[in-house]
């Protein structure tokens, strides 16, 4: 357990961030682009609470990228509508439109998550 508080207080944090920037920024950068760089962090984060340890942290931030490359595509061929799912919470969570900046975005937010593990790991083999 000890070692997922980092990752639950990281999950909260972010999502509550990203929330913030659904409620409050309409458009420009902080909610075009910065939303997808940190939703990265977040879906990084969950996977850490219910597995700490069971995967490499550079192949765990990698896989998400490729899941958030997933669903941009699913966005793409406009899978909410093909499914016929009208909840306005899971449109919202989906996503509704395609962008290749978006995929631009998850891929800064990888490489921000790897920068970041690296230099954690670094540090804790100083320690």
């Amino acid at each position: 357990m000890k070692k997922r508080i980092p990752f639950i207080f990281g999950f909260v944090l972010l999502t509550a961030i990203e929330v913030i920037i659904g409620i409050f920024f309409r458009d420009g950068f902080i909610r075009n682009y910065l939303g997808d760089v940190i939703i990265e962090w977040v879906l990084y984060c969950f996977v850490r609470i219910i597995l700490p340890d069971k995967l490499n942290s550079y192949i765990l931030a990698s896989g998400i990228m490729i899941f958030s490359f997933a669903v941009e595509f699913m966005q793409k061929i406009h899978i909410i509508d093909i499914l016929g799912i009208n909840n306005v919470f899971l449109r919202i969570l989906i996503g509704t439109s395609f962008s290749v900046k978006d995929i631009y975005c998850y891929i800064a937010g990888t490489v921000t998550e790897v920068i970041f593990i690296f230099l954690y790991n670094k540090k804790a083999v100083r320690i």
